[in-house]
């Protein structure tokens, strides 16, 4: 091995401002040793929230169990019948196998991908974008929803369910449209 050569930068008042003062015994273990990608390892984490869904859902756990999924998707006049395996959401299992259902966010937070559970029972603890109440009525969203028994399900309208979500926030009667603050507001620009 070479023997490595000093590196020694002439430091004075003028070099204060733009670089820091060395230290008296540099430190140069990473020239010894350069990085070596070939060398350096990635740990690979996944939880069940993060696992890809074509990982388990084409090839089940058999310590996992799995529950049929019934879906009539109103919309398009279509029932969808497909397994899931417990630690799955739903919404990505069936995309796994090529079954379109509605989604926007994928994270819980809208209500694009809401149901109305006819039968069964399903976890959704990342489900922000339905209340409590709601979930109790039987709503839920299929992008953070689990199965826990076999299922089945019906699609919603995404605006009535916001409605009912949201609603009473923003239900204060009826807007009278004021066409003279109208006319008003567009001369001032």
């Amino acid at each position: 091995m070479k023997p490595l050569m000093e590196l020694t930068i002439p430091y004075n008042s003028a070099t204060t401002c733009l670089y820091p003062k060395p230290p008296l015994t540099p430190q140069i273990s990473t020239l010894l040793h350069p990085f070596n990608p070939s060398k350096q390892r990635r740990k690979s984490t996944t939880s069940q929230l993060q696992t890809p869904a074509g990982l388990t859902a084409s090839l089940p756990s058999p310590t996992i169990p799995s529950h049929k999924v019934t879906v009539h998707d109103r919309q398009r006049g279509v029932v969808h019948e497909f397994t899931v395996p417990e630690d799955q959401y739903i919404l990505h299992t069936a995309e796994a196998q090529d079954i379109s259902l509605p989604f926007a966010c994928r994270h819980g937070c809208c209500t694009s991908c809401a149901v109305r559970v006819k039968s069964g029972e399903l976890r959704q603890p990342e489900a922000l974008g339905i209340s409590s109440e709601l979930k109790a009525k039987g709503y839920a969203l299929l992008c953070v929803g689990f199965p826990s028994s076999d299922l089945e399900v019906e699609t919603q309208d995404e605006d009535e369910v916001y409605w009912l979500q949201f609603g009473r926030y923003f239900a204060r009667g009826p807007i009278d449209r004021d066409d003279y603050a109208l006319e008003l507001a567009m001369a001032d620009e």
